[in-house]
């Protein structure tokens, strides 16, 4: 005897409140100099702040190749932090960050995902995943701030930006082919 299923209720989404129209702080970007300035002061916190996170990474991982992708990351932020301070030159202002709450966040989870696996190939996936995800943000700022100072005629900030752009998509790649090699695999 076949028994009838009841039909599927259709869960009708409850009427979302419209969204809030927002106001701009006393200190807010009033052009794209400014915008420029306030991303770059946001990039120069989260690069230091990587300096800071990177060495954590990179005692934490067990595969070799792993360390050694992220250790030269490190040599590279390093130098990312330089770039920005001449940045910070060219346009005439002191090198100072302002905290990057979207960096914070990526570190706090890289930090939660360290101690949420056991040391071997499942921490080292989740190294490499935390790490593409920081990859992810910094190659968006810095395609950001490269068309900024196009636009700017900020020509060394321009250059600056784009090599820093390359070497961030090298280390996302690398990062790719550590983890497709057999490091994932040794996940399972």
């Amino acid at each position: 005897m076949e028994t009838k299923k009841a039909p599927r209720k259709r869960s009708i989404p409850a009427k979302s409140k419209p969204a809030a129209k927002m106001s701009a702080k006393k200190d807010a970007a009033k052009d794209l100099k400014d915008l420029f300035e306030d991303s770059l002061k946001d990039i120069y916190w989260a690069e230091k702040a990587l300096v800071k996170a990177l060495p954590v990474m990179i005692k934490n991982a067990t595969d070799k190749k792993l360390k050694t992708a992220i250790e030269k990351h490190l040599t590279e932020t390093k130098t990312h932090v330089e770039r920005l301070e001449d940045c910070f030159k060219v346009i005439g202002k002191k090198a100072q960050g302002k905290k990057c709450d979207a960096m914070q966040g990526l570190l706090d989870e890289g930090k939660n995902i360290i101690k949420e696996t056991k040391p071997g190939a499942v921490r080292d996936a989740g190294i490499i995943a935390a790490a593409q995800k920081v990859e992810h943000y910094e190659i968006a700022t810095y395609g950001t701030l490269a068309a900024f100072a196009k636009i700017l005629k900020k020509k060394k900030c321009l250059k600056n930006f784009t090599d820093t752009l390359s070497e961030e998509k090298k280390c996302d790649e690398l990062l790719t082919k550590v983890a497709d090699t057999t490091l994932n695999s040794k996940a399972i």
